[in-house]
């Protein structure tokens, strides 16, 4: 794995943002606007898979790291499980619920495979490195 300085190498942040930014996209273009609590809640949920990513980068440790890479993996979660709602209220085609539940499953399974990567890897972040 090349070597990451900021977040925004991350792959699994530049697929979380573009899946926020997805979500924020139907919640302006559809009747999920008018859905004020929906429509801020899968908002929020959405952000907070990249947001969480940024987070446990930022805390220079695996183990924080990992904790937040957790988190993030369950709001993506609770994305995935919102869009149902959001399909069920008819704000999407079945089509386009198909297609977001599955990048936000794919992007769930590459979290999950970072967080063993780290669980393997003996780096404990620069705030371990003596100055």
């Amino acid at each position: 794995m090349p070597t990451i300085k900021k977040f925004e190498d991350l792959d699994i942040w530049i697929e979380s943002r573009r899946l926020s930014k997805e979500i924020i996209f139907i919640s302006k273009n559809t009747d999920l606007k008018t859905d004020f609590r929906l429509k801020e809640q899968i908002k929020s949920a959405s952000g907070s898979v990249m947001d969480n990513i940024a987070e446990g980068f930022e805390r220079n440790g695996n183990s924080e790291f990992r904790q937040f890479l957790s988190i993030a993996k369950g709001s993506a979660g609770e994305a995935r499980s919102q869009l149902y709602r959001v399909f069920d209220n008819d704000y999407i085609d079945e089509q386009k619920l198909t297609i977001l539940v599955s990048e936000y499953e794919k992007l769930s399974v590459k979290i999950h495979n970072f967080i063993a990567y780290l669980n393997k890897n003996d780096f404990k972040g620069t705030k371990f490195i003596d100055s």
